[in-house]
């Protein structure tokens, strides 16, 4: 935080149920020179990281689906999404992270995972960073049905869909989760699967 455009005035918590929500008041000099006072809202739910699994052999990846109830309140009549595997960072490095939740949600242990990119999926309104990894899989690598934490009240199902076949559910809006389909368009253009 050294852009000397940017004076910031007051930080005011609104919220911290579940993320932290605050209303930052700042100025803002514009390319005149003139100083504005704005204010916004900004959503504080940590980092997180997002990984395909993508199985080169058998042209596959393994994606999640889960109840989301903010899509469910904007449009989505069932709430359930079809996404990569993800999660927040907590205290975690990126790549540790990423393991972890791809054991817990997916059921493969996976190693090596290679980082693509970082991303700001909502910087208008939510702080959060996003770690983009992607990851080969081999049916060896399964350990467990996975399905998520029960103590995070997660309820995931674990799908193996044909890669042409999840870039078609793309095109229909069957798959419409920014990372997912990020990272899916990852793979298509690097011929991982």
């Amino acid at each position: 935080m050294n852009n000397p455009k940017v004076k910031i005035i007051d930080v005011k918590n609104l919220s911290n149920a579940h993320y932290k929500l605050d209303k930052v008041d700042f100025e803002f000099q514009t390319k005149s020179g003139s100083w504005q006072k704005q204010s916004r809202e900004c959503y504080d739910r940590g980092d997180g990281a997002a990984i395909l699994l993508y199985n080169p052999t058998k042209k596959t990846v393994i994606l999640t689906k889960q109840f989301r109830m903010p899509s469910y309140l904007n449009g989505n009549s069932s709430g359930m999404m079809i996404e990569v595997c993800a999660g927040l960072l907590d205290e975690d490095h990126p790549e540790a992270c990423i393991i972890k939740e791809a054991e817990e949600e997916t059921g493969f242990k996976i190693s090596n995972p290679k980082k693509v990119f970082e991303l700001y999926s909502t910087p208008g309104a939510v702080t959060e960073k996003i770690h983009y990894f992607v990851a080969e899989y081999c049916d060896a690598m399964k350990i467990s049905d996975g399905g998520g934490l029960e103590a995070e009240h997660e309820e995931i199902e674990v799908l193996e869909i044909n890669f042409e076949y999840a870039m078609e559910m793309v095109s229909k809006g069957e798959i419409n989760d920014a990372k997912t389909v990020v990272l899916l368009q990852y793979a298509k253009l690097n011929n991982l699967a």
